[in-house]
């Protein structure tokens, strides 16, 4: 099965159900069916071949959620570009996946006059918005609504070209060091991934999913590709930056399921969401990052009807596991385990398979993992290698994982992020849960900075509440009273805002730079 089938079965059986809300916007799963072949035709006019790369660079808009399905209808892999890309990162994406054209916002395209004579492989640039004020472009040129209208009697999909084994993305994520890398997901992956999430999320066509994540990020990406595939409404927002017109927006259109991240959590909690009828909504998934254990205790008191889906995922296999809603006032700290047709052990140093209670690197089998990253075999077989099982390939995640008696995991840390001090290991999640419990502290963040005695010195960012005010001694305090002495933060810093990645994360590299 390829992706797009998602779009075209759902279109099929319930052409006019509202398949897109996006600002004043409604668009039926016709709609988009019909311009998502217009425009594939398009593209193929002008030389979109089979397996060429494709760059959306696009806000969260229709036209970026009828361009994924363009692209693939056109026999094409997409590559999604978070819109706020500066040029120099634009044109190594262009030039790492040989793109061979990219769609783009006009006004996102300003400023970017240098990517031209840099990207000499790309043949053709097509434009939402005014194509005029894309300046110096010296590749073929066409406005979207004018390669749609050129082939507007084209409402059926091109003749399909790809098999199920064929790549349908590359999705770019920043290791620790270095460039981006390519994950190479194939439209089986992505189908496997998106039929196992809907299974244990219980969606239905009666689902309407609100998502304020990029699209560019795989966990925006998946909530429109899903919501294709079990036939629901995606309302889509470019942003969480006005966080009460968004709780209106899912009181006004009963929402029912909202995907959100940390530090979305941490907004919400801030406000007073008694005053919100949320009876519709069903329920709360959390994969960007760990999911603080006191944010989960304060939802389920507020809210104590809406589901919290736990679940533990990286963008190389897109889903690990996730936590039975009804073990979530159980074990509040665990992912779960792992979700279906989805395998993991736990392996220590020497690959060898912990026992419960023990801690390794997490790794992953299932048709979910990725088929490797785009042009760097070196990487991919650092990340892919054989295991205990004859001629398969499992994912090494980077994570630290335990699991209990029962197989329920519990995440620990990634690898490259435990903080050695005075000889010892600190796990930031550990610190990071054990600052969440103060009253008065509305976000924090663990990160291990350099010191010529103690190797890596923990540091301690906070954001306190509104009109509170924290000394270090007090920070240091709690944390004492939780945690071993090598384990309490040496550094505690203060700040109005901790930064954040496109993807809503903490930027703990920025933190270790402060």
């Amino acid at each position: 099965m390829q992706l797009e089938e998602f779009l075209e079965q759902t279109a099929a059986r319930t052409p006019d159900k509202i398949a897109l809300i996006c600002e004043k916007r409604q668009v039926t799963y016709r709609e988009i069916e019909t311009e998502a072949n217009q425009l594939a035709h398009g593209l193929i006019a002008r030389g979109v071949q089979r397996g060429d790369r494709v760059v959306l660079f696009l806000d969260n808009c229709i036209e970026a959620a009828v361009g994924v399905w363009a692209v693939l209808k056109a026999g094409a892999v997409f590559v999604m570009a978070n819109p706020t890309t500066k040029p120099d990162k634009l044109t190594y994406l262009l030039n790492n996946s040989l793109a061979s054209c990219v769609i783009a916002q006009s006004k996102r395209l300003r400023g970017c006059e240098t990517i031209w004579a840099e990207t000499p492989h790309l043949k053709n640039v097509v434009v939402v918005g005014n194509a005029e004020d894309v300046v110096d472009c010296t590749h073929p040129l066409t406005n979207w609504n004018d390669l749609v209208a050129e082939h507007k009697e084209k409402t059926l999909p091109p003749t399909k070209c790809c098999i199920d084994v064929d790549l349908a993305s590359l999705v770019y994520t920043s290791g620790s060091t270095g460039h981006p890398k390519g994950v190479m997901l194939t439209h089986a992956n992505m189908v496997a991934a998106n039929n196992s999430i809907t299974t244990y999320l219980q969606n239905t066509p009666d689902d309407i999913v609100l998502n304020v994540l990029p699209l560019s990020f795989d966990y925006g990406l998946y909530q429109w590709l899903m919501c294709c595939n079990f036939g629901g409404t995606l309302v889509l927002e470019k942003s969480f930056t006005y966080p009460h017109a968004i709780l209106d927006r899912i009181v006004k259109l009963g929402v029912t399921g909202f995907p959100i991240v940390p530090t979305v959590v941490a907004i919400l909690l801030q406000m007073d969401l008694t005053k919100y009828d949320l009876s519709k909504l069903r329920y709360f998934s959390n994969t960007g990052a760990a999911f603080p254990v006191e944010y989960i205790l304060k939802l389920r008191k507020i809210l104590p009807d809406v589901t919290i889906f736990s679940m533990f995922g990286l963008t190389e296999c897109k889903r690990v596991s996730y936590l039975s809603p009804e073990e979530i006032d159980r074990r509040t700290d665990s992912v779960g385990k792992p979700m279906p047709n989805c395998e993991t052990m736990i392996l220590d140093d020497d690959g060898n398979e912990v026992g419960p209670d023990e801690v390794g690197e997490l790794v992953v089998r299932g048709s979910n993992v990725m088929k490797g990253y785009w042009s760097a075999p070196e990487l991919t077989a650092q990340r892919l290698k054989p295991g205990k099982i004859p001629n398969e390939m499992w994912l090494y995640t980077g994570d630290l994982f335990r699991s209990d008696e029962e197989g329920f995991l519990y995440w620990v840390g990634r690898k490259d992020d435990i903080i050695k001090s005075r000889g010892e290991k600190v796990s930031p999640r550990e610190v990071e849960d054990v600052l969440h419990q103060h009253p008065h502290i509305a976000e924090a963040a663990i990160v291990g900075v350099a010191d010529a005695v103690l190797g890596q010195a923990v540091r301690a960012v906070v954001r306190l509440q509104p009109g509170i005010d924290l000394t270090v001694r007090d920070v240091q305090s709690h944390c004492r009273s939780f945690l071993e002495d090598f384990m309490v933060p040496q550094q505690v810093k203060f700040c109005d805002a901790l930064p954040k990645t496109p993807n809503g994360k903490i930027d703990k590299k920025l933190l270790v730079q402060a």
